[in-house]
């Protein structure tokens, strides 16, 4: 492909699209659904897609939230949240809690979710969801620019101390089986959304290196 064929910009200048294209591109991604509490015990559930795993042992995970948001402020206070797995079936509820309510009104009760207890923090789960892990705060890190100028982004990070895991996803072989779940990955634009299936799977071994 020559570089006449490539469409170019900085993004300090804009993209000059539709669309800023970093979020299709760097994509599908899975979602973050946090659920977190304030100091006070009121709930907060809330989507994000800029999320991932970063660490085995111990496991880290983090997200990173455009602005001081309630989910953030409520982990800073307590020190604790939980990570539920979206599934095709409750995509739409997943997005019903990605409405500004204001501070204090729980996203629970207006998607329609059940809250249940967590084993070892104090912040309550998704039941619907298969999939939740319970996390304790390690770091909530200010982002900053290539001038080392101070951003309105948050990166939260935290280590999972509990996981939780709908049998039915776990084979005889004791392997989880990530179709099953039917996950939820955000993709680009203000709406798309991606499902997985095994006919999308295909098999890496590592390279071995002679010696």
């Amino acid at each position: 492909m020559t570089q006449e064929n490539r469409y170019f910009y900085q993004p300090s200048q804009g993209h000059g699209l539709a669309h800023d294209p970093l979020n299709a591109i760097i994509s599908p991604r899975p979602i973050g659904w946090i659920s977190s509490k304030n100091a006070r015990g009121q709930r907060n559930l809330a989507p994000y897609s800029f999320f991932n795993c970063f660490n085995y042992t111990p496991p880290i995970i983090g997200f990173a939230s455009t602005a001081w948001k309630d989910s953030v402020a409520n982990i800073v206070e307590t020190g604790e949240f939980v990570w539920n797995l979206t599934t095709r079936e409750l995509a739409e509820k997943m997005n019903q809690t990605s409405a500004p309510l204001p501070r204090g009104e729980d996203e629970f009760a207006f998607a329609g979710l059940t809250p249940v207890p967590s084993q070892l923090i104090g912040v309550d789960r998704v039941a619907e969801s298969p999939v939740n892990f319970e996390c304790k705060l390690t770091q909530c890190i200010q982002l900053k620019d290539v001038n080392d100028q101070d951003i309105d982004t948050w990166l939260v990070l935290g280590e999972v101390i509990a996981v939780h895991i709908a049998k039915h996803l776990i084979d005889d072989a004791g392997i989880y089986q990530t179709t099953l779940a039917q996950p939820v990955l955000r993709a680009g634009g203000p709406s798309a959304y991606y499902g997985i299936s095994e006919d999308n799977r295909f098999d890496l071994s590592r390279p071995l290196l002679n010696k």
